[in-house]
């Protein structure tokens, strides 16, 4: 009688590897596995819409760390990343900033590629200020430009322009708050991003490092990036 249970949880495991093994070899040689909590696809890059827009990145005209004006077409023809953060800040800049330092030690060589940091602290974050700024982060790239310029107009960009929050705010530290993300924006002036496990655009990079996550952010805009300079 043992032979007979024996023989028939057999067949249950032959039938299971037949049916499941070739499954697991498909996807192996397709790369379809990936770890548990990487659910973001890097292809295709989607395009942002914006109140049911395609939104490309504003007008924009900045003097720059070395007091040259800087505008949207200088960014023309290359793939870039902003931000938005100020010197002073006491918490998520200097996170975001070591992790910008990463993407241009990535990228910063080419001419095909910029940074743009924009200050939403002009006030304080003359060119002078923003050029020892770049100095203490060892900036060796010529098209990272650190921006500052009318309060009104940076304010403008950051919440109309690319729906990133930003707002003066003497209750926090540092005096403003502001969300810690990338944008990544094509060589057309659009902005992109890769799509979610249901098919929806991510919109932004977290710009700061997530505890017990193995690919964080700005792993996926260096891979997005990539793929943008490919297009």
């Amino acid at each position: 009688m043992w032979k007979v249970k024996y023989l028939g949880v057999l067949m249950i495991v032959i039938i299971f590897a037949i049916i499941i093994f070739p499954i697991v070899i498909n996807r192996v040689t397709k790369n379809q596995i990936i770890e548990n909590n990487r659910t973001f696809s890097a292809s295709p890059l989607s395009y942002i819409k914006i109140n049911g827009e395609v939104r490309k990145v504003p007008d924009f005209l900045f003097y720059n760390q070395d007091s040259l004006m800087i505008s949207n077409e200088d960014y023309k023809g290359k793939i870039y990343v902003a931000e938005f953060f100020f010197t002073r800040c006491p918490s998520i800049c200097p996170i975001m900033n070591k992790n910008m330092k990463r993407i241009e030690s990535e990228f910063g060589k080419r001419n095909d590629f910029g940074i743009a940091s924009f200050t939403i602290d002009p006030d304080n974050d003359r060119p002078h200020v923003l050029k020892s700024y770049a100095e203490d982060y060892n900036v060796f790239s010529n098209n990272w430009h650190f921006l500052t310029g009318n309060k009104d107009d940076i304010y403008s960009l950051a919440n109309k322009g690319f729906n990133i929050y930003a707002s003066v705010n003497p209750q926090v530290a540092g005096g403003f708050e502001h969300q810690g993300y990338f944008a990544l924006i094509d060589k057309s002036g659009y902005l992109r991003s890769r799509i979610d496990k249901f098919g929806n655009p991510i919109v932004y990079y977290l710009g700061i490092d997530q505890e017990d996550i193995n690919v964080q952010g700005t792993d996926m805009i260096i891979e997005d990036i990539y793929k943008l300079l490919k297009e």
